[in-house]
């Protein structure tokens, strides 16, 4: 009896630990695509992608936030930086029209997904779904 509920128990933390493990994967996921595109925006709007293709630069990029646009003051200049040591190695640098740019290309985004939810909802809307019954009962 004793082995049967260690069994038991020792089975339900192992499927805990899978289903944690999975939730982590699909969160990984979605952090690299929200990189990827906030990338493409960066580079859309004007930002210079400096790889970093020499050790040194490598250990540089990778002691710099990774992932958020910081403000840098170089030469009596400001320039918007952006590191990724994980995606593509890089390092993007832009002056202020080019974060200018990427601040209206971000609410462009918006914008176009706020309009493509509303005429998703309003096609839905519209939708008579009398039409293309009768329905199964078990749906």
């Amino acid at each position: 009896m004793q082995q049967g509920r260690f069994a038991l128990a020792t089975a339900g933390l192992v499927a805990l630990l899978l289903l944690a493990l999975a939730g982590c994967a699909v969160v990984k996921e979605v952090q690299k695509n929200e990189t990827a595109d906030r990338e493409q925006l960066l580079a859309a709007a004007g930002f210079k992608v400096r790889p970093a293709d020499t050790p040194e630069k490598l250990a540089n990029l990778e002691a710099m936030s990774q992932r958020k646009l910081l403000i840098h003051e170089h030469n009596g200049k400001t320039y918007y930086v952006y590191a990724d040591d994980l995606n593509c190695k890089c390092l993007y640098v832009g002056n202020q029209r080019a974060y200018d740019r990427f601040q209206q290309l971000q609410v462009e985004r918006q914008i176009v997904a706020q309009e493509r939810m509303i005429a998703e909802v309003n096609t839905g809307a519209a939708m008579n779904w009398d039409l293309y019954g009768p329905w199964d009962p078990w749906w």
